[in-house]
């Protein structure tokens, strides 16, 4: 059971602030400190690139500069992306494809059509360099249909990219032979990672293109994936393993990625209808960062903005790690746009000092 608690905090990115220097973002983290011999990749600076642009807060110019130049600085001549940074400032990949392309377009969506008025031009022609390609996996068209849609009227490699994408995600892998459960009503046959960006893909194509039909499709994907990954009050949300038919929750490690997709696509579905079963989805969301997890325990730091790096039975990853504390602010920030104003807290006692051990990942 959860009650209504105090007004929604004001994000905190001083975590953020230590994590990136003056290559980009760390990737990892030991407790609170930067790991730099892990070095960057694009996957986060892309995110991060999301947050300061939705943050719209001038204060956060200069990082908003610095996780713009690391995602133009990764596409390669015809389109396709590198992926990870070395500490010398070297690419250490061959450009790709992979999920990291499709967060770059989804990104550079994001900055051209609402970032900062100078990073726009810039953010645009990146976008159209890496709209000359398509890649074969299903969460990376899913991450393109964002940032496509964000562009749909502005520039004419936008809407090809989104048409393509939204066919990949629509053709979503279906084979439910493995699905004993007839009321399976998800297009794969077990969720895996990021789950709610298929939903989101197909509500903001949906609302770029004026599809009924989409917006449809994307609120049915999304209602069923809450019906799953919620239990009781609160999110319980896929762990790293996956999750098929006639599996329940808690099962853990569970992924602040997981929360934060979900929020955004309850925010997306809340301002296309209205409804308030998507409002309190996106309220659930943020919870789970406050303590209505399984695990009873936060999974933000509201004094430094940071956000730990995985849900487990006995606590919580005390690493605090870009993608964790990005997901995080991620979700505060949806929150607050929605007006959200106040957000359900959970009855139960919360544990505010149990941790899992710090892993050296």
């Amino acid at each position: 059971m959860t009650s209504v608690g105090a007004p929604l905090p004001e994000p905190i990115f001083d975590h953020l602030r230590r994590l990136t220097d003056s290559i980009g973002l760390h990737e990892h983290a030991l407790g609170d400190v930067p790991r730099p011999e892990h070095g960057y990749c694009v996957d986060d600076a892309a995110r991060a690139l999301v947050v300061t642009c939705r943050a719209a807060d001038p204060a956060l110019g200069g990082l908003t500069q610095r996780y713009l130049a690391v995602v133009l600085s990764a596409i390669a001549p015809d389109g396709r992306c590198h992926n990870r940074l070395g500490t010398d400032g070297h690419w250490r990949d061959e450009p790709g494809l992979g999920d990291w392309w499709g967060r770059a377009v989804w990104a550079l969506g994001v900055a051209a059509a609402r970032g900062p008025l100078w990073a726009r031009e810039e953010a645009l022609a990146g976008f159209n360099r890496l709209a000359e390609q398509r890649s074969p996996w299903l969460r990376s068209m899913a991450y393109a249909a964002l940032g496509a849609a964000e562009l749909h009227d502005i520039t004419p490699t936008a809407r090809p990219l989104l048409a393509d994408a939204v066919a990949v995600v629509r053709e979503a892998p279906d084979d439910r032979s493995s699905a004993p459960a007839p009321d399976w009503a998800w297009p794969e046959p077990r969720l895996r990672y990021d789950n709610a960006r298929l939903p989101e893909a197909l509500l903001a194509a949906g609302s770029a293109l004026a599809r009924a039909d989409l917006v449809q499709a994307g609120l049915e994907q999304l209602g069923f994936l809450l019906a799953v990954e919620t239990t009781e009050g609160r999110l319980s949300v896929t762990p790293v393993g996956g999750r098929g038919p006639g599996e329940h929750g808690p099962a853990f490690d569970q992924q602040p990625i997981e929360v934060a997709g979900i929020a955004d696509a309850c925010s997306r579905a809340w301002e296309l209808t209205g409804g308030a079963e998507w409002l309190a989805g996106l309220r659930l969301a943020w919870a789970w960062f406050e303590g209505s997890n399984d695990a009873d325990i936060p999974m933000y730091d509201l004094e430094t903005g940071a956000g730990y790096d995985g849900l487990h039975v006995e606590g919580r990853n005390v690493n605090r790690g870009a993608e964790s504390t990005l997901a995080a602010l991620s979700t505060l920030i949806q929150a607050r746009m929605a007006g959200a104003d106040e957000c359900p807290r959970p009855s139960r006692t919360i544990q505010t000092s149990t941790s899992s051990p710090i892993s050296s990942g």
